[in-house]
């Protein structure tokens, strides 16, 4: 019996300290998948939940980015940058609600996936730009600048994964920002010629041209 407390008695201290490293293990995990300035996941993180939605014909994908960054870097300097991106994101993860997923991809590039129950996405995006283009509470009014959409819906190419589907957002975006249209949804026929996923006009792309700044 003694030998039985003995060794309940030196478990326990164990038990207890495996409990609290399962629990760091699982906040380091949580907080390695959310963006230390936005609070949004991280490109991993958004991609597991993303997925999930996906399985939806209803999904949609939309990709974000905010016009003449760079120029908002080098005149009001970087924590007025840091501030609009906090701002823009919150934007859209208060737009996307519990039901979607927002995620920063890098830089000023945003993405989500939300389910469109009724079909006018179209309408609520475009409802969303101007909100996005609103000075940020408490924010120099001069530190403003609007945010290119670009939009697919997952059953107009049913063939295509995620990363398919973030290309033609990505391009759509791409297309709206050049023609200051704001909001742009992907056409049905093919992508624009790109190479390592990358749109044309985009660093990295085969047909590389003059892209306006960020």
């Amino acid at each position: 019996m003694s030998t039985l407390l003995t060794a309940l008695a030196t478990a326990g201290p164990l038990a207890a300290g495996w409990s609290v490293h399962t629990v760091w293990l699982r906040r380091s995990l949580r907080s390695a998948r959310r963006d230390p300035l936005t609070g949004l996941r991280t490109r991993d993180g958004f991609t597991r939940r993303a997925n999930v939605l996906l399985k939806d014909p209803r999904a949609v994908v939309v990709l974000a980015d905010v016009d003449h960054f760079k120029q908002i870097n080098d005149t009001h300097g970087h924590a007025a940058g840091d501030a609009l991106l906090k701002a823009t994101a919150d934007r859209l993860a208060h737009y996307v609600g519990r039901t979607g997923v927002t995620g920063r991809l890098g830089g000023d590039e945003f993405a989500a996936v939300v389910i469109d129950p009724h079909g006018t996405i179209g309408d609520l995006l475009a409802v969303l730009h101007g909100v996005l283009a609103r000075p940020a509470d408490g924010m120099d009014p001069a530190v403003r600048t609007t945010v290119s959409l670009g939009w697919v819906g997952a059953a107009d190419h049913p063939g295509d994964d995620l990363s398919g589907l973030l290309r033609r957002a990505d391009e759509a975006m791409y297309a709206a920002k050049q023609a200051r249209a704001g909001v742009r949804r992907a056409g049905l026929g093919r992508l624009l010629a790109t190479l390592s996923g990358r749109r044309a006009g985009r660093r990295g792309a085969a047909l590389a041209g003059p892209r306006d700044a960020a």
